[in-house]
């Protein structure tokens, strides 16, 4: 996911995408487990993408909270 991508998206759509990601994360653990995974690269790729959402999440919290104060 792109950083500009997740900028455009609303906080409802970052939230589902981060549940279906994080999903993915652990289906993709599982593979690697019981060796079936096919691009070992998706994993790294999975993990960015969260923290890039995440990151996201954070900072409009803390703009809707400064906006409070």
């Amino acid at each position: 996911m792109a950083k500009n991508d997740i900028k455009g998206r609303s906080d409802a759509d970052l939230a589902n995408d981060l549940q279906a990601l994080k999903r993915e994360q652990l289906n993709l653990r599982f593979q690697a487990a019981t060796a079936q995974l096919e691009k070992p690269s998706r994993v790294k790729e999975v993990r960015r993408s969260i923290a890039r959402i995440q990151t996201e999440q954070t900072v409009r919290a803390g703009k809707a909270s400064a906006a409070d104060a």
